[in-house]
């Protein structure tokens, strides 16, 4: 039995689950299909660069400053000694380092994954993010959020609270969050075959990606909000279908808190 991989997470509070991160849920998502044992050390936002400059996690990108940037998820795998950053890198060397799991990235598919990602972001991050970024801060312990408000107010350039407020902007950014997801329905149907995930009848690294979005407007909307109750309603119920398929894997450990 290999020993448990580490996978590095952010904390949320108040939520049904402490873990929201999309990026990082692609990772849980990814050891719970493939039935990988893991643990989770859990990192607030301002202890994120130390901590992953400490186990020698490379920069996975460069902040407006030009310094590097650091981000999770990140994980390190005892077995192999290997740290690595980037949730695309990490699900490829899951695949090549446990082959014996289920694979997420078909020989043969990675441009097609890489090309997905990228389509699949294009039309769903300008309505996404206005609604679920400031539904995030108000979900983070005191330090995190004070650092994830500071930073993302500089990246968006007003108040949090201004990107989608109660009344028409927020019902706008919903209304294009439904069409986004209407396209994914017609990608689903393409060749006029209604198959459950983007590989046919087995879940892929497409299909994770979905799904890791969706919980997070899932666990920082919550269950019981109106706006989550008229997600499962959209395109007959597809998305609340395809959720349901996701549930078996939604598996989060206790974890433990990193030592800055």
């Amino acid at each position: 039995m290999p020993e448990p991989i580490v996978l590095y997470d952010i904390p949320s509070q108040g939520t049904a689950v402490k873990s929201w991160s999309p990026n990082t849920w692609k990772i849980r998502y990814a050891l719970n299909i493939k039935g990988i044992p893991h643990k989770t050390v859990w990192v607030e936002y301002p202890d994120i660069e130390a901590l992953m400059r400490k186990i020698g996690a490379l920069p996975t990108g460069t902040n407006p400053d030009g310094s590097p940037q650091y981000t999770i998820p990140t994980i390190y795998d005892p077995n192999t000694k290997t740290v690595l950053a980037d949730s695309a890198l990490i699900v490829r060397y899951l695949d090549k380092t446990y082959p014996d799991t289920p694979r997420l990235i078909p020989a043969g598919t990675d441009a097609l994954h890489a090309a997905f990602t990228q389509a699949f972001r294009s039309v769903l991050v300008e309505d996404l993010f206005p609604i679920t970024v400031p539904a995030t801060a108000d979900h983070l312990p005191p330090r995190s959020e004070a650092y994830f408000r500071a930073t993302r107010e500089v990246l968006f350039g007003v108040p949090l609270q201004e990107l989608s407020p109660p009344g028409p902007k927020r019902e706008k950014h919903w209304a294009g969050l439904q069409k986004a997801f209407g396209t994914y329905a017609q990608w689903l149907q393409a060749d006029g075959v209604d198959k459950p995930f983007f590989l046919g009848d087995k879940i892929g690294y497409a299909d994770i990606s979905i799904a890791s979005y969706t919980v997070w407007i899932r666990v920082v909307l919550g269950e019981d909000s109106k706006e989550w109750m008229d997600f499962k309603t959209w395109d007959g119920g597809r998305w609340a279908t395809y959720m349901d398929a996701f549930k078996q894997y939604e598996y989060v450990d206790v974890g433990e808190a990193a030592v800055p």
